[in-house]
Order: C-alpha cells, then sequence, then structure tokens
C-alpha cells in the first residue's frame, strides 16, 4: 500500500512540475519562446496577490511595475489573475502596440472586467472593425466637441450649479461619491433620459464602486465583489432596457434626438445593434464617465487643498471671467472655457498625475516581435502608459503637482508624452467630454463658494488609484 502511495505522489509530483514548466516557458510548434525576462508565479494565482498590495500615500505606478522595471528593465512577463502578461513600459513599444489595433492586437480587459460588458457570452468591449468606428461614432456625436460647444456646455454648467448648492447646505460632503452621484446622474439624463426622480423603472440610488472588480477573480458566488457588481451592473442594464421598451411605443419624430433614439434609430442599418447591445453600451458609457472624471475631480480637489498658491491663482483666473460678463450669473461659454488656460492646465496635470489604471490591455492576435523578445499569440499586454507622465527628462520633479509646469511644454512633446485618455485608434471618445466637465465643476467651485477640506485624503494604489478614507470638503456660498 505504501509503494502504491510514493508512485501515486511520484507520478503527480512529476506531472505538476511539467506542468509548472510548460507554464513558465511556453513554446510555439515545439519551439520554445524567447520571452521577456520575469516571473510567472504559481499556476493560475501567478503574481497576482503581489500586486493587489496597496501601496499607500504614493502617486508614483504601482511598486510591483516599478520594482519589476528595475529587476528586468521596461518589459516584462508576469501572470496575473489567470493570464500570462506581457508588461511593456517602454514607450517605443508602446506606440508600436497602439498602432497594431485591429492587426496584430486587440483590445482585451481582463476577464473579471470584461463580463461586466458581456452579453451572449461574448465580451463587446473587444470590438474591431466596422463595430468599434461605430461606438466611436456616435459617441463623439453627442458626448464630442461639436455637441459639447452647441448644446452640452450649459446643460453641464446648470448640472454643476444645481449639485453644488445642494452640496452648501449640507454639512461635510464625501467628494467622490458625491461627484459620481452628481455625474452619472447627468450622463443618464443626456444619453437616455433616464432622471432618478421621475424614473418610473427601477432606480438606481446607490452607485456601485465597479472599478474595485477590474482585478478580481471572475468569481460570480454571492458574497464576492464581482457577484455584487455584476448585480449592480444587472440592475442598471435593466434600467436601459426599461427606457428602450418605453422608446419603441412612440415613433422617432417624437423621441428627444439623444445618444439612446440614434441607436434605436441605426438598430436597422447596424445588424449588430440589438436591445440588449445597446443597454450593454449605454452601462459602459455611465461607467467612463462617473468612474474616472469624479477620481479625477477628486484628486484635483486633494492638489488643491494642499497647494493654496494653485488655488489662489485657478481662483483669480476664473473670477476674471466673472468681471467680463455683463450678467457674472450667466453660464459658462464655450469662448470663456477656451480662455481659462490656468485651470486646464490644472486639469492636464490631475489628468498626469491621476494614471487610475496600472496600464492599458491588449490581446495578442499573432505572435509579435519586439526587442528581441516574443510575444505570443493569445498573451495579454499591458501598456504602462503612465510611465511617460513621469518621466523626469520630460517633467521636472515629476511627482509634484505642478500646473505652471504646462506653460512650457511644447505640442510634439505632449504627443508622445501625454495620454491620459489612451492612444492610437483606441484613444478615449469622452476626452474633451471630461476635460470640459472637470473646467466646468472647477469654475462654479472656485467661483461661487469657498471650501475647505475637513478630513480624508489618503490615496492607494491596489493597483488602482483609490481613495480609502474618502476626501470629505466643507463648502459655504460666497454670498453667504
Amino acid at each position: 500500500m505504501l509503494e502504491i502511495v510514493l508512485v501515486l505522489v511520484a507520478l503527480f509530483v512529476i506531472y505538476y512540475t511539467h506542468l509548472l514548466i510548460k507554464w513558465k516557458y511556453p513554446k510555439i510548434n515545439g519551439v520554445p519562446v524567447h520571452l521577456p525576462p520575469g516571473s510567472m508565479g504559481l499556476p493560475v494565482i501567478g503574481e497576482t496577490m503581489q500586486l493587489l498590495i496597496p501601496s499607500y500615500n504614493s502617486i508614483d505606478i504601482h511598486p510591483f511595475i516599478r520594482k519589476r522595471i528595475q529587476r528586468y528593465g521596461p518589459i516584462f512577463r508576469t501572470n496575473l489573475v489567470g493570464r500570462p502578461i506581457i508588461v511593456t513600459a517602454d514607450p517605443e513599444v508602446n506606440k508600436y502596440i497602439f498602432s497594431q489595433e485591429g492587426n496584430l492586437v486587440e483590445m482585451w480587459y481582463l476577464d473579471s472586467f470584461a463580463k461586466l460588458f458581456a452579453f451572449e457570452g461574448e465580451s463587446k468591449v473587444t470590438a474591431i472593425g466596422r463595430v468599434h468606428r461605430y461606438l466611436r461614432g456616435i459617441t463623439l456625436n453627442h458626448f464630442g466637441g461639436e455637441s459639447l460647444r452647441e448644446k452640452m456646455l450649459p446643460q453641464i454648467d446648470a448640472s454643476v450649479n444645481d449639485n453644488l448648492r445642494q452640496w452648501s447646505t449640507q454639512g461635510a460632503v464625501e467628494v467622490k461619491s458625491a461627484i459620481s452621484r452628481m455625474i452619472f446622474n447627468f450622463t443618464a439624463k443626456v444619453a437616455f433620459g433616464y432622471d432618478l426622480e421621475n424614473s418610473k423603472g427601477e432606480k438606481i440610488e446607490n452607485l456601485p464602486n465597479f472599478i474595485k472588480s477590474l482585478m478580481s477573480f471572475p468569481l460570480n458566488i454571492p458574497g464576492t465583489t464581482f457577484h455584487k457588481c455584476m448585480k449592480d451592473k444587472d440592475k442598471m442594464s435593466n434600467m436601459v432596457r426599461h427606457i428602450i421598451k418605453e422608446r419603441l411605443i412612440n415613433s422617432p419624430d417624437e423621441r428627444p434626438g439623444d445618444f439612446l433614439d440614434q441607436a434605436l434609430n441605426d438598430m436597422a442599418s447596424e445588424k449588430f445593434l440589438t436591445e440588449d447591445f445597446i443597454a450593454e453600451l449605454s452601462f459602459g458609457i455611465l461607467f467612463a464617465a462617473f468612474e474616472s472624471v469624479s477620481t479625477t475631480l477628486t484628486l484635483a480637489i486633494k492638489f488643491l487643498a494642499e497647494n493654496p498658491l494653485v488655488l489662489e491663482e485657478l481662483t483669480a483666473e476664473n473670477e476674471a471671467v466673472l468681471k467680463k460678463r455683463e450678467n457674472p450669473d450667466s453660464q459658462l461659454t464655450w469662448e470663456e472655457y477656451k480662455t481659462m488656460a490656468f485651470t486646464q492646465s490644472v486639469v492636464n496635470e490631475t489628468l498626469r498625475l491621476m494614471n487610475i489604471p496600472p496600464g492599458l490591455l491588449r490581446k495578442a492576435l499573432k505572435d509579435i516581435n519586439v526587442k528581441g523578445y516574443t510575444i505570443p499569440a493569445g498573451w495579454t499586454i499591458m501598456l504602462v502608459t503612465p510611465i511617460v507622465h513621469l518621466n523626469p527628462e520630460t517633467y521636472k520633479d515629476p511627482l509634484k503637482f505642478n500646473p505652471w509646469r504646462w506653460k512650457d511644454l511644447d505640442q510634439v512633446t505632449l504627443s508622445k508624452s501625454f495620454m491620459p485618455f489612451g492612444g492610437g485608434t483606441r484613444q478615449c471618445a469622452g476626452a474633451e467630454f471630461s476635460k470640459v466637465y472637470m473646467a466646468a465643476f472647477l469654475h462654479v467651485l472656485v467661483t461661487k463658494y469657498r471650501w475647505s477640506k475637513v478630513k480624508g485624503g489618503r490615496i492607494t494604489r491596489s493597483p488602482i488609484l483609490l481613495f480609502p478614507d474618502g476626501v470629505h470638503i466643507k463648502i459655504t456660498s460666497k454670498r453667504d
């Protein structure tokens, strides 16, 4: 009996060792692959736990990436959440990968994040070709520069004014959740007519923090973070489906002509558009808006509270805009927005330091040879774009919040060293919307209100930028 047990143990060890070698040293057609240096960790788990260890009170990229760059160089391999990954912090390689969108690579998300946007078993965030062009076009049509200039900026101004007026009647306000709620309600209303107060369908009142699920294991089991995110996501999608059914009852002439209407009208010509897909797309628009903009604005308020000279100049510039108006209470115009150079510098500097995720993900469609290494087909590529934002050769003292540095940065340098919204053909279509919204918010905040931070402000990267204690401020009207 003992001999049988020993034989079984020996076979298990041999089999496990074989799997481990195969895992760490993959082959293509039986030929060993020249992978970048690095460690794959253990099968399935990989090095996920090391990445999830929080980094406190540092705006630098996560130590998991920084330490491995120092050890292995700008290109290394690892395994995260069950996926073999090539991490590249090499600007030349990143630029090349971006240029190969739809050819050598396609957009990719870790399983947990992709499943948030999946329907009928297929992730639509990996859409390429005609589908991607359509999604980018419809987003730019309703959230791009022309829409912002012609109609959306006054709506943003009105929404910000209404919300800050409410904040001023309360005690301390937790900025991240309050801004998330404000942007969620605004985006939902202008995109597909969802009104929290007057909605007849399922109400969405407590905003889920979807961003926490980005690096979690995709275990859809009650009690897990991912399960809660999926339930909240389903609630949002069902809310949109309810609105879709109401819209389809009415004729196109009776509809408001918003983002949802265009998608419904295009169903006849774009066969991939279904009610389910439109609901998932709407959820994606909401997620992109309230998570990214709310995190960036929260970080901006933290920086302003800690840098009174920046706040002083920001206030002076925006109050000068009011003095030039015939009616100081009139809404912010596009022409005024374009003159607010320092405000835009504050926004850009915050975006430079924000770097919410550790990098952008792509999937290799074919074997890719870069810098003498092979990225095997099917592997995930993490493009560490934040590394260019922290390059001391471009940004002196890169971890310091310094909006004045933007006076001396030329467009050629910025085209290579500033990419808060990604790069290549997948650059975020909502980039201009995000920057305008943040500038409008800061404009109203510093011209009409006095405010101060009362507690919070600590940040962590685990590996995503989070505010574990929140950022709590107290604001009062300057007219009181």
